[in-house]
C-alpha cells in the first residue's frame, strides 16, 4: 500500500454520493473508488447477519482495488457491521454515526437532538449510545423514515410526495424542544431543503457526510496516509462500480457531484 493507493467508498446505494462529495471537497488530490450496492438496495430493513453479510463481500471487493482506507457511506453499516469489519481487516475503516454524533453533541444547546434514519439504524440505538458517551445529559428522540431511501433512489428529490411524507414522518418531532436533527442516513443530505422547510430554521441540520469527510482527513494525517506530492486534476481518478443498474447510477450520479461522471462498471458482488 502507497501513498497514491484509492480510498474506497460504499453505500447501499446513491445515499454514499453524498459522503464523496464531500471527501472531494476535503480531499480533492485523493483516488476514490465508489461503490453502491443497488441491486441490494434498501439495507435499512434488512438483518445485521444481512448487512454483515453484504457490507464484508463489498470490503473484500474494494481489496482487490489495493484501496488504502474504507469509508462506509451508510449508516445502517455502520451501525450493524463496522465493529466487525474492523476486526477483520486491517485497513483504516471509518464510518459516518460517529462523526454526525461527536458534531451534534457540540451543536445542541436545549441538550435536545433528534435523529433520522432507516428501521435498522433507530432500532440499533447506536445514535444513543454514541451520544450517551459523549454527554450522558442528551435527550435523544429518534425517528424512523423508511420511505426516505426508496424516494430519493427514484430521483423523486422535489416531489409532492416527498414532501407530504416528510411532512408525516417529522411532525412528532416538532412536538419537542429539540434544536438539532441528525440526518442519520447518507440518502438524507439529499432531501435537506425540504427537511429544513419542515423543521424550521430554529433546528440545525448535522450532515454525518461533511463531518465524515473531515473525520477521514484526520485519520489519514495520523496514520500518514494522505497522497504526497504537487497532483493535477488529471492525475485524480475517480471510479464508479454498482451492482446493478449502471446507466441510472451514472445519471444521478452525474446530478449529485461536481465532477463528470461518464460511466460505472456492473459487477457480481456475489463472488465476493
Amino acid at each position: 500500500m502507497t501513498h497514491n493507493e484509492p480510498i474506497g467508498i460504499f453505500d447501499s446505494g446513491v445515499g454514499g454520493l453524498t459522503v464523496m462529495r464531500e471527501i472531494m471537497r476535503r480531499l480533492p488530490n485523493e483516488n476514490l473508488i465508489y461503490f453502491g450496492d443497488t441491486a441490494r438496495v434498501p439495507y435499512g430493513s434488512k438483518s445485521k447477519d444481512t448487512i454483515g453479510k453484504y457490507s464484508g463481500q463489498i470490503v473484500r471487493f474494494l481489496k482487490t482495488k489495493n484501496v488504502k482506507a474504507i469509508v462506509i457511506a451508510c449508516n445502517t453499516a455502520s451501525s450493524l457491521a463496522l465493529d466487525d469489519l474492523r476486526k477483520k481487516s486491517d485497513l483504516p475503516i471509518i464510518g459516518v454515526v460517529e462523526p454526525g454524533a461527536v458534531m451534534a453533541a457540540k451543536t445542541t444547546q436545549t441538550q435536545v437532538v433528534g435523529v433520522i434514519g432507516t428501521v435498522s439504524t433507530i432500532k440499533s440505538q447506536i445514535y444513543n449510545r454514541k451520544l450517551m458517551a459523549i454527554n450522558p445529559e442528551i435527550t435523544l428522540i429518534s425517528k424512523a423514515c423508511p420511505l426516505f431511501c426508496p424516494l430519493v433512489e427514484e430521483g423523486l428529490l422535489e416531489d409532492r410526495v416527498t414532501e407530504d411524507i416528510a411532512s408525516r414522518y417529522l411532525h412528532e418531532l416538532k412536538e419537542y424542544d429539540l434544536d438539532t436533527l441528525i440526518l442519520g442516513c447518507t440518502h438524507y443530505p439529499l432531501l435537506r431543503h425540504t427537511i429544513a422547510r419542515i423543521m424550521g430554521e430554529s433546528v440545525h441540520l448535522i450532515n454525518p457526510a461533511y463531518e465524515t469527510a473531515k473525520f477521514l482527513k484526520e485519520e489519514l494525517e495520523e496514520k500518514d496516509l494522505l497522497r504526497k506530492g504537487e497532483v493535477s486534476l488529471d492525475d485524480v481518478r475517480y471510479e464508479y462500480y454498482v451492482s446493478d443498474g449502471e446507466e441510472r447510477f451514472v445519471s444521478f450520479a452525474d446530478s449529485v457531484l461536481s465532477c463528470d461522471v461518464k460511466e460505472a462498471t456492473q459487477i457480481n458482488i456475489e463472488e465476493y
